[in-house]
């Protein structure tokens, strides 16, 4: 049974019933980038150009999509459902397009990411990416960063998507998303700085783990680990069963969780990066790092699911 269509979104019959292609690429702008105006500069378009393509789509619907009221949401509800479906009629319109102008390719591309680039948008790119590239074998790895910089030096994998600190980003790095880095633990736990500290650490390959240790040693806080995992969803369910103090990253921080980064030095900001082997580029891997880039251009920056 086909998905019933939101009544919001139900065309007038006095008009032609077609959605521009064109007009629903501007309104995913808009949402992209914030707004009329930065949506035009986007686009390489002037503001009345865009606001043009809108109208077209309102009158079309017979329905309001933007808000025009200050202080208010960008969209209307009705501009909210369409957008769902506009995302999903330009994906496979330009999937089509790219599909059919492209030579196919054949090759293979080892590649290696880390846990939390498994849950982002850069699953959907590269699951777009095979049936794009059908020829292109895509061998993926999940490993701790260090451990896939170690891989990648020794050209073990063509692509390494890693986490870094922001000052160790290189300046041929694609830079996915970045995050902030909190010292947290269960508000149950009651945590005495003047004796050893409980540590949920991942394993010894975390470049988490060995610069808490270093700055541990610069404050005179004595870290003892009493659970090691490399999976984040591991290291979560030790905080919050108030099994110690953890370093994690700001989307793994929960409403359950205390920050308590005033305890402790402030660790640094971290970054999710694309690295590319210079050795070892081919037509198959600047095909899958243009879809990349292509989707970041689009979107400004990848989201974490």
């Amino acid at each position: 049974m086909d998905a019933e269509i939101p009544s919001r979104l139900v065309m007038s019959p006095k008009v032609s019933q077609r959605l521009d292609i064109e007009s629903l690429r501007t309104l995913c702008a808009i949402e992209d980038h914030g707004g009329i105006t930065r949506a035009a500069d986007y686009l390489g378009l002037s503001q009345s150009a865009v606001s043009h393509k809108v109208k077209r789509l309102e009158i079309s619907l017979d329905c309001a999509l933007l808000c025009r009221r200050s202080n208010a949401p960008l969209f209307t509800d009705a501009g909210k459902d369409l957008l769902v479906y506009a995302k999903r009629i330009l994906g496979i319109h330009d999937e089509a397009l790219r599909s059919l102008s492209k030579s196919p390719l054949r090759g293979s591309i080892n590649l290696g990411m880390t846990e939390d680039t498994t849950c982002s948008d850069l699953s959907q790119i590269l699951t777009r990416f095979t049936r794009l590239y059908p020829g292109i074998t895509v061998r993926a790895q999940v490993r701790q960063s260090l451990d896939l910089l170690q891989m990648f030096t020794a050209g073990a994998i063509e692509i390494a998507i890693v986490q870094v600190f922001q000052h160790d980003v290189r300046p041929t790095d694609i830079v996915l998303f970045e995050d902030r880095l909190h010292w947290v633990k269960s508000p149950d736990l009651d945590l005495d700085l003047s004796d050893k500290v409980p540590f949920l650490s991942f394993d010894e390959n975390c470049f988490y783990r060995r610069w808490a240790m270093d700055i541990a040693q610069e404050q005179d806080s004595i870290f003892r680990t009493v659970l090691e995992c490399a999976s984040a969803a591991g290291i979560v369910a030790g905080v919050n069963a108030g099994l110690g103090v953890a370093l994690l990253s700001g989307r793994h921080v929960s409403a359950d969780m205390e920050v308590i980064d005033a305890a402790f030095i402030a660790p640094p900001s971290v970054a999710s990066v694309i690295r590319v082997s210079r050795k070892s580029r081919d037509p198959a891997t600047e095909a899958l790092v243009s879809e990349i880039k292509n989707e970041i251009s689009r979107r400004r920056k990848l989201r974490v699911i």
